[in-house]
């Protein structure tokens, strides 16, 4: 009788106790859940608080510089026009474009249905009542080189080298036009590649010619090619008057390799690596040099020989690659 009533009395005080254990477990679940939601709330206060100060000042509006001016395009094209007209009609309205010269050098001058095209694109995608220019700069000899030939009438210093079957949104250009005046002797663009030295070689020093997977894999690389990449127009004169004769004629005659050969000619002014800027892109071409056979084995043999006629290996490797912190959330 004793026990049973000691139990009776035992039972509700259990039930006392399990409730308030029950009520400080849920205390400190509720308590957590508050300090998780906080903690949500302030990022994403501070996520929403950065944008809208960006959205205000987006990448795309003009800033103020000390040259005043924006960039010039030089486009590369050869008997693409569909390419042609979409890039011209795209790019007219980045908005600090001032000019766009087409690098001709077809045997035939371009119609003047084509002409008529180009030139009603820039005008109606041009903002801002901006007066962006076109010229077609016509070359009697078809090679390569024609692309860093001296434009005379060119007024801007930044010179952004674009083919015609590539695409990258104007914010990404802006960016990438930022960032090369923060360095302008350098080069900045978006397709980066690399070289390494060959051990397989016994005889001397030799260099490999390493693509994008490379690249990728590793993090590293020496040069950003000219089909898309911001440098100063000084570097024109330097290819055309300056860069050994020996280089230019064998880009004439491989059909390849004016690229890698203005970017050893700016390393070796320099003495710096480019600048890799990250950067969305649409290839709108199906087919390119890059995608025949042999290609890295020719882009290794231009490597070397650039590197002999230097005298030494001006390419300068870096893993430095810039982000618009902008456009992403976390960085």
């Amino acid at each position: 009788m004793m026990r049973g009533s000691w139990f009776l009395k035992r039972r509700p005080e259990q039930r006392f106790r399990l409730l308030a254990a029950s009520a400080v477990k849920s205390a400190r679940i509720n308590l957590l859940l508050c300090c998780c939601i906080a903690l949500v709330l302030i990022v994403l206060a501070t996520t929403i608080s950065t944008f809208v100060v960006f959205s205000d000042f987006p990448p795309s509006l003009p800033r103020s510089h000390a040259s005043g001016k924006g960039y010039s395009i030089v486009m590369n094209t050869w008997k693409r026009y569909d390419l042609l007209k979409q890039s011209i009609a795209h790019y007219s309205s980045c908005p600090r474009l001032e000019s766009v010269h087409i690098v001709w050098s077809e045997p035939d001058p371009p119609s003047d249905d084509l002409l008529k095209f180009l030139l009603h694109a820039i005008q109606s995608k041009s903002i801002d009542r901006r007066q962006v220019k076109l010229k077609i700069d016509i070359n009697k000899e078809d090679s390569l080189n024609n692309r860093f030939k001296v434009i005379k009438d060119l007024e801007t210093d930044a010179v952004f080298s674009i083919d015609d079957d590539v695409i990258f949104p104007c914010s990404s250009v802006e960016f990438a036009f930022d960032v090369w005046q923060s360095a302008p002797d350098t080069m900045v663009g978006f397709v980066p590649r690399a070289h390494w030295l060959d051990s397989s070689e016994s005889g001397g020093i030799k260099f490999r010619y390493a693509g994008w997977w490379s690249v990728w894999w590793t993090g590293t690389y020496s040069m950003v090619l000219s089909k898309a990449a911001f440098f100063h127009k000084k570097y024109f004169s330097v290819y055309t008057n300056e860069m050994p004769a020996s280089i230019r004629e064998y880009v004439t005659h491989n059909r390849n390799c004016e690229d890698i050969a203005m970017s050893f000619l700016v390393a070796n002014a320099t003495d710096a690596p480019p600048i890799w800027v990250q950067g969305k892109i649409f290839e709108i071409g199906s087919t390119g040099i890059s995608s025949l056979g042999g290609h890295s084995v020719r882009r290794t043999e231009c490597v070397n020989r650039f590197t002999a006629v230097y005298g030494r290996m001006p390419l300068v490797s870096t893993s430095v690659k810039a982000v618009d912190s902008r456009n992403i959330w976390f960085w």
